[in-house]
């Protein structure tokens, strides 16, 4: 045999011993038994299969004209700083990682000049004749990626009614003229 290959064996054979003798000093070292009792339980629910019987019915989501009628948008300023690391919301200002938010509500979706919105983004605006209206932003707000699967937003959302209905307020005061608010009596017809 050749002694190049008897020398490659070797240094294999090393290297396992090696290996195989730190796992066995290490296990013996660092050995945890199981403990007696669990700390806590990590319980998760499973959401319902669809179109099984039984299944339970959604959560009843309040009309975003309804929330809007009692929003307030100082405080809808205060929970927009959550989201001025991305965006800016000043006339003329700068897109950020996202884009400036100025005029936003009754904006074509996925239309801010100088800001390069994702496929989905722009999947989702419909070429453009899709807006940025109170529900869209509502529905949105709640759940960016479960609202436009593949965004590039990365931010979670905001589960509070009415933290959202604030800043879709005090967004809705970011315009030159601002849109009219919904009618809060006004019949729902939007299912999202």
């Amino acid at each position: 045999m050749n002694s190049y290959v008897n020398m490659g064996v070797g240094a294999l054979l090393g290297t396992i011993f090696v290996l195989m003798s730190v796992s066995i000093a290490s296990e013996g070292i660092f050995h945890s038994e199981a403990p007696e009792k669990e700390g806590f339980a990590i319980v998760a629910e499973e959401a319902p299969a669809a179109g099984g019987g039984g299944e339970a019915a959604p959560a009843a989501v309040t009309p975003i004209a309804k929330l809007l009628a009692s929003a307030d948008a100082k405080a809808g300023e205060t929970v927009f700083k959550k989201c001025q690391s991305c965006h800016d919301a000043t006339k003329g200002g700068p897109n950020k990682v996202g884009p400036n938010l100025y005029g936003l509500v009754d904006r074509p979706i996925a239309s801010h000049e100088g800001f390069a919105f994702s496929s989905a983004m722009k999947d989702f605006s419909k070429g453009g004749s899709e807006k940025w209206t109170f529900d869209h932003l509502n529905h949105f707000l709640l759940a960016p990626k479960k609202q436009v699967p593949g965004t590039a937003m990365g931010f979670a959302g905001l589960p509070k009614e009415q933290d959202r209905a604030n800043v879709i307020l005090y967004l809705q005061t970011l315009a030159d003229a601002p849109v009219a608010l919904p009618d809060p009596n006004a019949p729902d017809t939007v299912t999202q």
